[in-house]
C-alpha cells in the first residue's frame, strides 16, 4: 500500500482521489513516518460497514436473548443495582 505525506497529499488530493476512487489503491496519509490515516475506495468502506452493521445485529439478538433469558429491570431496579440514588 502506498504511503505519502499528509503535506504533500495536500497538493496531490486530485490525483489521489483519482488513484483510489478509478485504481481502487489504498494510500496511507502519513505525518512523520506515522501512519495517520488512509485513503480507500468507497466499496472498501461499504464492505466494512455491512460488517460492522451484521455484528450489529448479531449483539443485540445476543442481549435480547439474555434478556429473555434472565428477565428484564425497570428502571428504578436498574439504578438500585447499580447504587444509585432512586430519587434523582
Amino acid at each position: 500500500m502506498a504511503s505519502i505525506p499528509v503535506s504533500k497529499a495536500r497538493q496531490e488530493m486530485k490525483d489521489l482521489v483519482n488513484r483510489v476512487a478509478y485504481g481502487k489503491e489504498r494510500i496511507y496519509l502519513t505525518s512523520h513516518d506515522k501512519k495517520m490515516a488512509v485513503l480507500v475506495p468507497i466499496e472498501d468502506i461499504q464492505a466494512l460497514e455491512a460488517i460492522e452493521d451484521a455484528q450489529d445485529v448479531v449483539i443485540a439478538e445476543e442481549r435480547i436473548a439474555k434478556a429473555e433469558k434472565e428477565g428484564t429491570y425497570t428502571t428504578e431496579e436498574l439504578r438500585k443495582r447499580l447504587g444509585l440514588d432512586v430519587h434523582n
